[in-house]
């Protein structure tokens, strides 16, 4: 089954949202034979550095970059990865004739290699490479959760040539956030800055490891600011024209005044290279991500619970609006949050806790970067009057890969599939209102033949939603059980024997 991420809007676009990490196998004449081992207890430690001054930025002319790129370069890293990658069931089927041609093949985003795929190879070895930048001295590095998501072992390289071996605190992929931690003190740091002071048309400069040219730095303009891209609607980005290509995922966006105001992290492009829209997300939201990882190993994001639009003169005019802006609830999620206070479809979200609502897009961004359990207060438009609606979020869905093994150390043996639910997306694009993905699959399900990119619809006749819906059946050690499964569209009962 072909699931793609992105809006059929966009496909015909012919648009694609990349991550800006990729495995490139880089030229023999551009590696060199200059690698130095590590060896960080032979090498004197930096002399401490605090977070560097604000250069002075004066609106309408060009910054000091070769000031801002002496003063902040020591503190960007490179990030090299090993580990194994998950191969997905349209990997699986190797590339396809006109790739090249297809936008939407996501290389850099969380897809480490290109070779041909087969079902009997559910996994293979890679290496990738980013950027990151260290925001305290005690060896505390910023970097996109798409570079390290998969890795076994993470490498630091700093400006100085030392190598460390990091260790991830945890990473947030709604967010495309990670953090890690490196042994070292006295570390050169960032200035961290406010995105919320840019201003479309301000300078900014980027430095990174684009296809592992370390220390490499582009300029540009913002050129957009609160941008919501499909996949992400969590985050508002920062758009920009500085060049970033795969290796910069990760590295720092800086402002005029040499501060951080972003994390390079996604890309437009028909090419996979660089074409000319650059995006980054804002400081102030890895921050708060960061904390939370920091604190409790991972983060949490607020959910309402409804599927939003965006409004047109036409739709607003009906609804008695005279601004067009808003989001406009056409579906809410029966138990939701937004079921609870009382939404309803047709209502328009024009203001979250008195911050207005211009787009669908900034709802999902104010609603996702709250917390699980917070009271928000909705401005809402219904009837043609504004009202005031309270209500408490729930926690957003939890789309990562779960295992749902059955009698792993019991006698009921195990069924073998690694499921994960269907993201939006995937519903849409299936037609489908429950099911769970097989991601991997072996023991009894294969020899059943069940397959990876099959979707798990029922089991025993029940619908099923969730793992631990699956779990659930399976604890009563069933000798067998008849699973629902849709492929190619079309539908089937497998029975799998499990004792």
């Amino acid at each position: 089954m072909n699931l793609k991420p992105l809006s059929a809007a966009l496909v015909g676009a012919g648009i694609a949202v990349v991550g800006t990490a990729g495995a490139i196998d880089l030229p023999k004449w551009l590696k060199g034979d200059t690698q130095v081992a590590a060896a960080p207890q032979q090498l004197a430690a930096p002399e401490k550095v605090v977070p560097p001054a604000p250069l002075a930025a004066v609106p309408g002319q060009t910054p000091n970059y070769r000031a801002i790129v002496k003063q902040s370069a020591p503190a960007v890293v490179g990030i090299n990865v090993e580990g194994m990658h998950k191969v997905s069931a349209e990997e699986q089927g190797g590339l396809p004739e006109g790739m090249d041609a297809d936008p939407f093949f996501k290389f850099f985003r969380g897809m480490p290699g290109m070779q041909g795929r087969s079902r009997q190879s559910p996994s293979t070895p890679f290496k990738g490479m980013g950027s990151g930048f260290i925001i305290s001295s005690d060896g505390l590095v910023l970097t996109n959760a798409h570079v390290v998501r998969e890795a076994k072992d993470v490498t630091v390289k700093l400006s100085d040539r030392r190598e460390f071996t990091a260790k991830v605190l945890g990473f947030d992929t709604a967010t495309d956030i990670a953090v890690l931690r490196i042994d070292a003190k006295d570390l050169p740091v960032v200035r961290l800055g406010d995105p919320k002071s840019l201003e479309v048309g301000d300078p900014v400069l980027a430095i990174g490891a684009p296809y592992g040219l370390e220390q490499t730095a582009t300029q540009g303009i913002v050129s957009a600011k609160g941008r919501s891209l499909p996949g992400d609607a969590v985050v508002p980005f920062i758009q920009t024209d500085a060049a970033v290509n795969p290796g910069n995922s990760g590295g720092p966006l800086f402002d005029g005044s040499g501060s951080v105001v972003g994390i390079n992290a996604q890309i437009y492009s028909r090419s996979g290279g660089f074409q000319g829209l650059s995006f980054a997300i804002p400081i102030d939201v890895a921050l708060k991500v960061k904390n939370q990882i920091v604190a409790t190993g991972k983060a949490t994001h607020g959910r309402l619970g409804v599927t939003v639009q965006d409004l047109n003169q036409s739709l607003a005019d009906s609804f008695g609006m005279k601004r067009v802006e808003g989001a406009l609830v056409s579906n809410v999620a029966p138990g939701s949050a937004a079921a609870d206070a009382g939404l309803k479809s047709g209502d328009v979200i024009t203001e979250v806790n008195g911050e207005p609502v211009v787009r669908s897009g900034s709802l999902s961004s104010l609603i996702g970067m709250s917390a699980p359990g917070e009271r928000v207060k909705l401005k809402v438009w219904r009837d043609h009057g504004e009202r005031t609606i309270e209500a408490k979020l729930g926690g957003a869905e939890d789309t990562e890969k779960k295992v749902a093994d059955a009698g792993a150390s019991g006698e009921g043996g195990q069924l073998g599939l690694t499921l994960r639910p269907l993201t939006r997306d995937e519903k849409r694009e299936a037609k489908l209102d429950a099911g769970l993905v097989v991601e991997d699959v072996g023991g009894a399900a294969e020899r059943a033949g069940i397959e990876a990119g099959d979707v798990l619809l029922a089991i025993n006749g029940k619908t099923v939603q969730s793992i631990e819906q699956v779990k659930s059946v399976l604890a009563g050690k069933p000798k067998s059980v008849a699973l629902l499964v849709q492929r190619d569209g079309e539908k089937i009962f497998v029975p799998v024997k499990v004792s």
